[in-house]
């Protein structure tokens, strides 16, 4: 994840997390990544927020995921052995009694089984690492090898048979007042011999005096005799038993860190195959320095629409080299807030280091992306929906820096065209004025046409299409704000009356089965008619 540090899965998530979940529908995103794996899901929710201003540490993540796409299977194949690392670890016991005896026991079994999965690792490294070109998989491979060579292997797993003291273990120690034991060493046991050997040493000792020993024997119902063997044993292996904790330990936190790393890609990997299914293209996005303003998208998607459709979805085109506010209007339900939040995914996606639902998609970098969406009304009735839109806005103020980007959706639209078009106004000009981009969906004619006629070359006008007959055809496209937004589209559809207009009385009355006969559903069919 990063050429220099590890990726922390614990970092608290930017202040703004929940609310760009929420206004990009980025929960649907994480589910595809995550394909109901519990620590993908939780990758893809620590990893997609955090978005890097750095296109060259973007750029080491986008070659890092280029060599996961197309060696698909072995990535795989690491991750599982992470995740087997990492569940084996916590069916071992020996963590709840805190006693040398219990830590040995559970330092010898976790070590027994991380060594078959470093070697694992290890010929892995060998044979398929070559296939790989990115920096990030390079030093992966190159530490493996250093670090895991063959005899170091072997030499780990000598150490490991050794530790089960199949001959009992050798403990010196020293006198101390009142006879107590002190500095208790574990000696290295003599080595085993041979038959010929202890008939050698008994041949060469005939005749002499044997050396004098001292043996004590515990009874087998000995209670107190078998605890004072058994913390004997614990001081001469406390040490040992530290050491190897330790050691089993680093190769956990290795395993563990090897799967968090590994778990975003992997998910990267679902994503693309899932969007694969459905017809999507994707492609690796084009970071530009943070100063430039820039963004050029070709055959652009809302990636969490596509997911739920299950289909492919319309796409867009859209040129805004050099310019810092882009303002979208045009016919109620014609695209705006999906085109909207198809860029708040893409900057997002390619901030991360991931892939963007388009053909081609070029982008400046931000230092955060921020969402202003319109929300329901307080159900505490604590504060009006201006109120709340307000002190939203001031809060975002207070995260903002130079070169972020700010996306809002109908913002200020709960009060008046004239009130709510001069609040958006003064907070747009605002942030233009301090580097910010700007990209707003409005209804508020007021507000769209006042920047259109300033003629700001900083700024890109577009509007969702809409035919001749009314149908949408969910594109956007460059074009002046108009004063309507189609509205009586909407009510021709819900109240399906399509075409009434171009029919004479009679026919609109052997259509309707209301217009013959007064009562409530005519007279509101008549004051919605005038409301339109």
């Amino acid at each position: 994840m990063y050429p220099d540090q590890d990726f922390d899965p614990k970092a608290a998530l930017p202040a703004n997390a929940t609310a760009l979940t929420q206004d990009l529908e980025l929960d649907t995103v994480f589910d595809a990544m995550a394909a109901g794996d519990p620590v993908l899901l939780e990758a893809a929710k620590r990893a997609v927020p955090f978005s890097l201003d750095d296109p060259a540490l973007i750029r080491y993540r986008q070659q890092i995921l280029t060599d996961c796409c197309d060696q698909p299977n072995t990535v795989r194949h690491v991750y599982n052995i992470a995740v087997a690392a990492v569940e084996g670890e916590r069916k071992i016991w020996g963590w709840l009694r805190k006693t040398p005896d219990s830590a040995l026991h559970r330092g010898l079994e976790m070590m027994r089984l991380f060594v078959p999965l470093l070697r694992q690792l290890r010929k892995i490294s060998e044979t398929q690492g070559p296939r790989f070109r990115s920096p990030g998989f390079a030093t992966l491979w190159a530490m493996l090898s250093k670090e895991l060579s063959g005899e170091y292997l072997q030499h780990v797993e000598d150490h490991l048979q050794r530790l089960t003291f199949p001959e009992g273990v050798v403990i010196s120690a020293s006198l101390g007042p009142g006879n107590r034991g002190l500095h208790y060493v574990l000696r290295e046991p003599p080595p085993v011999r041979t038959w010929w050997e202890r008939v050698r040493d008994w041949k060469d000792s005939w005749g002499q005096r044997a050396p004098e020993t001292y043996i004590y024997e515990v009874a087998e119902r000995d209670e107190a005799g078998h605890q004072a063997l058994r913390d004997l044993w614990n001081q001469g292996i406390s040490r040992v038993a530290g050491a190897l904790g330790r050691s089993a330990d680093h190769v956990l936190s290795f395993f563990v860190m090897l799967r968090w790393e590994l778990a975003f890609y992997v998910g990267c990997m679902n994503l693309r195959e899932r969007l694969g299914s459905l017809g999507h293209r994707t492609c690796i996005p084009e970071p530009l320095e943070l100063e430039r303003s820039n963004f050029d998208a070709r055959g652009l998607c809302d990636i969490a629409l596509a997911l739920k459709l299950g289909t492919e979805t319309v796409a867009n085109d859209v040129a805004a080299d050099g310019k810092s506010l882009i303002m979208i209007t045009g016919a109620n339900r014609g695209g705006k807030s999906t085109l909207l939040r198809a860029f708040g995914q893409a900057q997002l996606m390619m901030q991360c280091g991931l892939f963007v639902t388009a053909t081609s998609f070029r982008a400046n970098v931000c230092r955060g992306v921020f969402t202003h969406y319109k929300r329901e009304e307080d159900p505490t009735m604590r504060s009006g929906k201006l109120d709340e839109e307000l002190k939203r806005m001031s809060s975002i103020v207070d995260l903002l820096e130079r070169r972020s980007l700010v996306l809002c959706n109908e913002s200020f639209g709960s009060t008046n065209e004239r009130e709510g078009s001069e609040i958006a106004r003064q907070i747009v000009r605002a942030l233009l004025e301090q580097g910010v981009k700007v990209f707003f969906v409005t209804h508020l004619f007021d507000l769209a046409h006042g920047f259109y006629s300033r003629e700001l070359s900083e700024a890109l006008f577009l509007r969702a299409e809409r035919l001749s007959d009314g149908r949408r055809t969910f594109r956007v496209m460059p074009g002046e704000p108009l004063p309507t937004s189609y509205g009586p589209d909407l009510y021709r559809k819900l109240f399906d009356v399509t075409g009434s207009e171009e029919k004479g009385p009679e026919e609109q009355q052997r259509q309707d089965p209301t217009s013959g006969t007064p009562g409530p559903i005519r007279e509101v069919r008549k004051e919605s008619e005038r409301a339109v």
